[in-house]
């Protein structure tokens, strides 16, 4: 408490010499001394308070601008709807298509040029929406029948051979090493491997393990269309494999005899009937284990 007497006596210059003396020895004088030169250069201007208080009046109030919740979930919503409709945009012009019939269904689709495309169970396909005109192309894994629109062309490859075809009906089957191809109307080029065959109406070619069968038709569309599966010179395993495929169901066979060849034909909407024919036709004994599971067993 003295010390700060004894400070505001010297900064008011009312020290007696003998005071002076003695805080000029003090060990904190020459900070205080400082201090004291420094202020003295500061001036502080005079407080008008009614200056002060006009220009705050003066100056323009801003208005906050307070947008409503629902307008910006409004916009929000606009936003997301946007760019999930040039998604799907995207998606369905710019991204390879691909169209599938799952075992035990069938699929009924329309290609970019209104040529209609209808899938056999356990079938694929794939195809680009975009630059159609310029790139008429499929790739098929499976069975299909297709209905050329009229004066459109297109190309239908599978990983046994291609068909080239301009305003026709055909049905086109790639299944492991069996290739077959059947005109309904007009007529198409059949590639494979070198040899290369037109069909016209009624005609159809089938290419297995490098042998080529011609043969002719009398209906006018695939028989698996009508709820019926044809087949012609075909061994039990491709017959139950199709069967697979028809009802989605496992088959497994026990019998020594799996080269006899098979030709004729099995509904798709009536598994017991089914499984009769191949029953007698192969001399073999049916076991259904569960109701997807059948076992065939020799007599």
């Amino acid at each position: 408490m003295k010390e700060n007497h004894i400070l505001a006596k010297w900064l008011n210059n009312d020290l007696s010499e003998d005071e002076l003396m003695a805080f000029e020895a003090s060990p904190d004088f020459e900070k205080y001394q400082k201090i004291k030169d420094y202020t003295a250069h500061l001036e502080v201007e005079d407080w008008d308070e009614n200056a002060m208080l006009a220009n705050i009046l003066k100056q323009k109030k801003t208005v906050t601008k307070v947008v409503p919740l629902y307008k910006k979930w409004f916009f929000q919503a606009a936003a997301i709807l946007v760019l999930a409709l040039g998604i799907t945009f995207a998606i369905q012009n710019f991204v390879p298509q691909t169209q599938t019939a799952n075992f035990g269904e069938k699929t009924t689709f329309l290609l970019p040029d209104n040529s209609e495309v209808v899938l056999n169970a356990g079938s694929e396909i794939h195809f680009k929406k975009w630059n159609w005109d310029s790139n008429r192309y499929l790739e098929l894994n499976g069975e299909a029948y297709f209905k050329v629109a009229k004066g459109k062309r297109f190309e239908v490859q599978t990983n046994l051979g291609k068909v080239s075809v301009l305003g026709t009906q055909f049905n086109v089957k790639a299944r492991k090493n069996r290739f077959d191809v059947v005109c309904y109307e007009g007529c198409v080029k059949v590639n494979y491997g070198n040899t290369q065959v037109l069909l016209t109406h009624g005609q159809s070619v089938i290419f297995e393990n490098g042998k080529q069968i011609n043969r002719g038709t009398t209906s006018s569309k695939p028989e698996w269309m009508d709820n019926q599966i044809a087949f012609y010179k075909e061994n039990i395993k491709s017959l139950l494999d199709e069967v697979r495929r028809q009802y989605n169901i496992t088959i497994e066979v026990n019998a020594k005899d799996t080269t006899s060849l098979f030709t004729g034909k099995l509904p798709t909407k009536n598994l017991d009937v089914a499984l009769q024919i191949i029953s007698t036709t192969y001399s073999l004994e049916i076991k259904k284990v569960s109701k997807n599971k059948i076992i065939f067993d020799e007599k």
